[in-house]
């Protein structure tokens, strides 16, 4: 199983996404913003996946996965958008910031599952 952080600024995206994930075995770490986020790795270089929310107070996520991308211990970790956003342009800038996959609220769960476990296979 894989160690996730859930970084969004709404407490019952990140309570959903805990208790799914650590239900199929998964360790979870949550923080509430791109600052605290990039805080809790710093002190968890053994995350394997971020799950962050895009529109966030102090940090947006999209400068989070930016700053994670630019730090050479972070290559290995899996930077995934959970938002409700879904222009191109905001995607295309993601994706310069090493995301990986973007999802769209209201998320799948089965099917999050699924492609993390995919991308843990690998």
């Amino acid at each position: 199983m894989a160690k996730i952080l859930v970084v969004d600024d709404s407490e019952t995206v990140r309570n959903r996404l805990v208790t799914d994930l650590e239900a199929v075995g998964h360790v979870v770490l949550e923080a509430e913003n791109g600052v605290k986020g990039l805080q809790t790795l710093d002190s968890n270089q053994d995350t394997n996946i971020v799950i962050s929310d895009v529109n966030m107070p102090e940090m947006d996520g999209i400068t989070m996965c930016s700053k994670i991308n630019e730090k050479p211990e972070f290559k290995n970790v899996h930077l995934f958008v959970l938002t409700s956003e879904f222009d191109q342009e905001l995607k295309n800038k993601g994706k310069q910031a090493g995301v990986k996959l973007w999802i769209t609220k209201p998320v799948k769960m089965p099917k999050l599952i699924e492609v993390i476990q995919k991308i843990l296979d690998r």
